[in-house]
């Protein structure tokens, strides 16, 4: 029992190991959308095969068919099959089943080497985790898109879908009795595949579950129904979760709580476990984690454990130094599986194109182990060389032969020794003089003026000949001195002198760089930009361009599809620290004292009144008193005037006049 795929939440490979005690085949689905099956025993490549669509629907995750399922001679088109065919499919495993991309299943027969049928219209995005039963041969799988499938492998069609979780569902587990179904998204559920309701419910894990697997402590008794079983198990992992939680299924006592857990370095990508046969012995767990280590478990489920068990022994690989180099450099192991003897695994360690296997037995006593392999001896082992003849052409004396090279090196050269004739014939007669630097260019073609002009010949330690160089002999030396360049003209100018022969490895290995350390992706897309600016004509001629860039292309649209989710956190991320900011700038304003230095105090309102009246008072009676004056002025000026009116008429006063006399 093993969890299939390394991660359903990553494009990364993919591995599957052949069901039953042998492991005899391992299936490997690759970067560049290839499915291969490795014989686990000899190491060799069985079978190879490249969906049609492997570009744009790359594989997501695999699964093999269970031995001697029923109904597998009725798949397919219902034709006669030879008797060879018939008795080389019995007791074999068929048929393996690939998710994609997509949202389509297809279905390779590993007998025939062939695609044998696909299921489409079900799934609307990626699948990330298919299942077979054990003993109805249907096929369950999951999506993005929220639903579970259930498919019928007969007709190739839809058997019933429904609504799995509320966000995407990453992973199925099938109980070992093929009555219940596991499924995990951001919560674990448990349904029961007649009535497709939920049983039970499981939170514990705060991020997306990304493996599952059943164990049973005690075989099931079939005597008894499903609900009262009590030795039922299911382990559990999450993305960016470093516990491996162990969950009991049981009808009696529900627990909402994990009964215990493993710790581990890293996140764990590949996980496989061993069924004990009575309550007495211990469950046996490899665990592969990201970093590259395996990690041994021993521990007998008997109860509950409230700390996170460590692992009892680690497994690392590590290559054996090169000559004058004593520092082993690491290796990862990709997956691992136990074999019918519960007591060696099956490990797989190296490269996804070509990995290592090995069998090997873990042990308990030593906590670390390290195991010393040369890699590269070991695949020059395997590895079948083919023996070619090789045919020189006949070139006639007039033709002219062109050889591709640097610039100022591929003008043409004539057939035959590059010595002129009168020096080859100074030679047979005995002459010991050799010819001169200008007779040997003249031969080639080559004008001796243009040597010391700008487009002569490239130096030696110009920027093209060693990229031609590091390319040519895979010089990791070389291709880092050159590829630490950051000045963009200086880019330019090289890859316009490249040779066009030297654009495609280039491309290769500016994408191997690309999927390294992630610092490395702001030189090489310099790199990239640049070879298809100026090299964009020769690379339309070519007539395989999509398969030799296609893992380009992929990777570019991967990153380009993460660049919307990055932004969306860095706004979020820089309006968080700016709330942060003014919050602490408002608490450390409230800190200071605001005491006042100076009060001002107005009047009271009645005073204020009392002052006014007062004032009015005071206006009213100046304002009658001016009056007064007015009339009081007025009146005089009359009786002025009167009284000269009456001295120019002659008029006087009576008291006057008696005066006068």
């Amino acid at each position: 029992m093993a969890a299939d795929s390394s991660d359903p939440l990553s494009t990364g490979p993919c591995f599957a190991f052949s069901p039953g005690g042998g492991r005899d085949l391992l299936a490997l689905s690759s970067a560049d959308g290839r499915v291969r099956v490795w014989e686990t025993r000899t190491g060799s490549l069985r079978q190879e095969y490249v969906p049609s669509a492997h570009l744009s629907a790359a594989c997501t995750c695999l699964c093999w068919s269970p031995a001697g399922r029923p109904g597998a001679d009725k798949e397919g088109p219902q034709k006669k099959k030879r008797k060879s065919e018939a008795a080389e499919s019995t007791g074999q495993f068929d048929l393996l089943a690939i998710g994609t991309a997509v949202g389509s299943i297809l279905l390779y027969s590993v007998v025939k080497g062939e695609l044998q049928s696909k299921l489409v219209s079900g799934h609307e995005s990626k699948v990330n985790c298919i299942r077979w039963h054990q003993n109805n041969g249907c096929l369950y799988s999951c999506s993005d898109d929220k639903h579970i499938i259930e498919w019928n492998s007969h007709t190739c069609k839809v058997k019933c879908k429904w609504k799995g979780d509320n966000s995407s569902v990453n992973c199925l587990c099938i109980s070992p009795d093929g009555k219940m179904l596991l499924s995990a998204g951001r919560t674990i559920k448990l349904w029961d595949l007649e009535t497709k309701e939920v049983y039970r419910q499981f939170t514990g894990h705060s991020t997306a579950v990304t493996s599952l697997i059943f164990t049973t402590v005690r075989p099931p008794n079939e005597s008894q129904p499903f609900d009262g079983i009590t030795g039922l198990y299911f382990l559990s992992a999450a993305k960016h979760d470093r516990l491996l939680s162990v969950w009991q299924v049981r009808s009696e006592v529900k627990e909402k709580n994990a009964i215990l857990s493993f710790r581990l370095p890293e996140e764990p990508v590949f996980i496989d476990l061993t069924v004990p046969e009575s309550k007495e012995e211990p469950v046996k767990l490899a665990v592969v984690c990201r970093n590259g280590e395996l990690h041994f478990f021993e521990h007998v489920f008997n109860g509950y454990c409230k700390k996170p068990l460590s692992s009892n022994s680690v497994v690392e690989i590590a290559t054996s130094g090169k000559d004058g180099d004593s520092t082993p450099k690491p290796v990862s192991v990709l997956s691992a599986a136990f074999c019918a003897d519960k007591q060696s695994l099956v490990l797989v360690y190296g490269s996804t194109i070509h990995p290592v296997m090995e069998r090997l037995t873990p042990n308990s006593s030593e906590p670390r182990r390290c195991l010393i392999r040369d890699i590269q001896k070991t695949l020059s082992l395997r590895t079948e060389t083919t023996v070619t003849k090789v045919k020189t052409p006949l070139v006639s004396s007039e033709a002219k032969t062109l050889t591709p090279g640097f610039p100022g090196h591929s003008a043409s050269i004539k057939p035959g020794s590059s010595v002129p004739e009168k020096a080859e014939s100074k030679r047979k007669k005995g002459d010991i003089k050799e010819a001169s630097i200008e007779e040997r260019l003249g031969a080639m073609d080559i004008d001796i003026g243009n040597i010391k002009t700008k487009g002569g010949l490239p130096q030696t330690d110009s920027f093209a000949v060693l990229l031609v160089q590091g390319l040519e002999s895979s010089d990791s030396d070389i291709l880092n001195k050159v590829f630490q360049t950051k000045k963009d003209t200086l880019i330019k100018n090289t890859v316009a002198r490249l040779p066009v022969y030297a654009v495609i490895p280039l491309l290769h290995e500016l994408t191997k760089r690309l999927q390294g350390h992630p610092y490395s992706a702001i030189l090489m897309v310099r790199w990239i930009k640049a070879v298809f600016t100026l090299h964009a004509s020769y690379l339309t001629t070519l007539p395989d361009l999509i398969p030799k860039l296609g893992t380009l292309y992929q990777l570019m649209e991967n990153r380009i599809k993460m660049l919307q989710k990055l932004s969306r956190f860095h706004g979020k991320l820089f309006l968080l620290i700016t709330q942060v900011a003014a919050s602490e700038k408002t608490q450390a304003s409230a800190d200071i004292n605001q005491t006042a230095k100076l009060v001002y105090e107005e009047e009271s309102s009645e005073e204020e009144s009392d002052d006014e009246m007062v004032a009015e008072k005071d206006s009213d009676d100046n304002w009658v008193e001016e009056e007064d004056d007015v009339e009081h002025e007025e009146q005089s000026d009359n009786d002025q005037d009167m009284h000269i009116d009456k001295g120019i008429n002659g008029d006087s006063d009576p008291g006057n006049e008696s005066e006068e006399e």
